[in-house]
């Protein structure tokens, strides 16, 4: 597939993912959602990607649904039709950047807005340039957020929090969605990526399989009840039971009695 809506390129372990219709403040189109599905299935396939970052080009992140080049789109129909079926599937953006077994990390350069917004709260950190907005139009519109809203959201901000912003369609900027959670920090614009990359310099550093079941971990372990845990202790069971015997592992032991730093393979 040619890119030419979205950027990919990988460098030092660590994939970039660019939302790239700069002059339409990055409105998401079908072909965007195909090119997108697309960059994140070759980062998932290749060994030497350890990291994911998505962010935008220009001055937005994503500003939504380009609603004319979208919603007129001839696809729409049969989306229409699938969405409306006995047991409609996640849509295939929130699959495939929930379903990413890597870190996925938010670089959020500007407006966030619908699809945007719910972009962003897919992702498993958030790093906003001080330009950085987000906000939830769709009860404007007469309609619902994707699944990631009602799943992510309330875990990042908390249920009042997430039921105010769903309800109201109230815009925030980067302050207010660093102050209630939203985001792990908030950048000068110049310095986003730079940031963006260095966290993900630093996730990318560590053994690459533990990392994964770490987030593995994490998404299986959100909202549980202690009722629940037990499935949770299983995986991580098993988990630690396969960590412990492998190369990075031995590894990691080595460097630390030899007072070195360790080099991780994914092994």
């Amino acid at each position: 597939m040619e890119f030419t809506q979205v950027l990919y390129e990988v460098d030092a372990h660590i994939a970039t993912v660019t939302l790239n219709r700069p002059d339409r403040m990055n409105a998401a189109t079908f072909d965007m959602g195909e090119q997108l599905i697309e960059a994140l299935k070759q980062a998932e396939a290749d060994n030497d990607v350890r990291v994911v970052i998505l962010t935008g080009a220009g001055r937005g992140f994503c500003a939504g649904d380009d609603v004319q080049a979208a919603w007129g789109d001839p696809r729409m129909e049969a989306t229409m039709r699938e969405l409306g079926g006995v047991r409609p599937p996640m849509t295939p953006e929130s699959t495939a950047v929930l379903g990413m077994t890597k870190p996925v990390i938010g670089a959020i350069n500007g407006v966030a807005v619908g699809i945007g917004a719910d972009f962003a709260v897919m992702c498993d950190l958030r790093v906003a340039s001080e330009h950085a907005k987000f906000g939830w139009f769709y009860v404007k519109m007469g309609l619902m957020a994707d699944l990631p809203s009602y799943w992510r959201l309330p875990l990042l901000v908390g249920y009042e929090k997430a039921t105010e912003l769903l309800l109201t369609a109230e815009m925030i900027d980067a302050a207010e969605a660093a102050r209630i959670g939203l985001v792990s920090r908030v950048v000068p614009a110049d310095e986003l990526l730079p940031a963006a990359r260095e966290l993900a310099a630093k996730i990318a550093a560590q053994p690459p399989l533990a990392v994964r079941h770490i987030k593995e971990g994490l998404r299986r372990g959100a909202g549980r009840s202690y009722a629940e845990l037990g499935e949770l202790a299983t995986f991580v069971g098993n988990g630690l039971a396969r960590l412990f015997s492998t190369a990075d592992h031995k590894e990691a032991a080595a460097a630390f009695m030899e007072k070195r730093p360790a080099v991780f393979t994914g092994n």
